[in-house]
């Protein structure tokens, strides 16, 4: 897929009235959905785990992070996620961008929840496209995820588990961006003569 917009240079104000094919936004939910399917059984996720993504949907269209935020894109990804997590009654974490912090957006009461609402220029598109899904949307500083997705460069790795295991998963790409997967493990402890479950390694 080549890059969406040719250039270097683009005009914030034309991005509203980019419009997106159908068939490119079907073709990105299926690679959500396929990415998120395979590191959810690599990682043997649990009812209740969190999984979180970060997601830059500039680099899904071709262009630097930070300088194309699509609704349209980010909105076929949280789908594409969410069809695959519901079920399994698994917690999206969607991770914002560096204008927040690199703050969390996840569906529930926390008490130490922030007070900050996510926009596609500070905070990003597809975590502005979760806040406005949940329930009862809440924002967070940090979280510790079971496993998670980094589409396109965005650095979960601070809201990941101790300790966080790379997957290469099968799905290298949605649209132009990269993905990078990670589940978890527990700690080892015990030294030399421990024993270990073979099941949480």
């Amino acid at each position: 897929m080549s890059n969406i917009i040719s250039g270097n240079v683009i005009n914030e104000n034309h991005l509203a009235n980019i419009k997106f094919s159908g068939e490119l936004l079907e073709k990105i939910k299926k690679q959500s959905a396929d990415a998120v399917s395979e590191l959810c059984d690599n990682a043997r996720l649990r009812e209740g785990a969190i999984f979180i993504v970060g997601c830059s949907s500039s680099e899904v269209a071709g262009e630097l992070i930070g300088t194309f935020s699509s609704p349209d894109i980010a909105s076929a990804i949280y789908d594409g996620v969410q069809s695959i997590l519901v079920p399994r009654k698994i917690r999206l974490a969607a991770q914002c961008c560096e204008h927040l912090n690199r703050a969390v957006i996840i569906d529930g009461c926390y008490p130490d929840a922030v007070n900050v609402v996510p926009q596609p220029k500070a905070g990003g598109s597809f975590a502005t496209a979760a806040y406005n899904s949940f329930s009862h949307p809440t924002a967070l500083e940090t979280i510790k995820a079971d496993a998670g997705i980094d589409i396109g460069g965005t650095l979960i790795g601070m809201h990941l588990k101790h300790v966080a295991v790379p997957v290469r998963l099968a799905t290298k790409h949605i649209g132009n961006a990269v993905v990078i997967a990670a589940r978890t493990r527990p700690k080892f402890i015990g030294g030399v003569r421990a024993a270990y479950d073979e099941s949480l390694l």
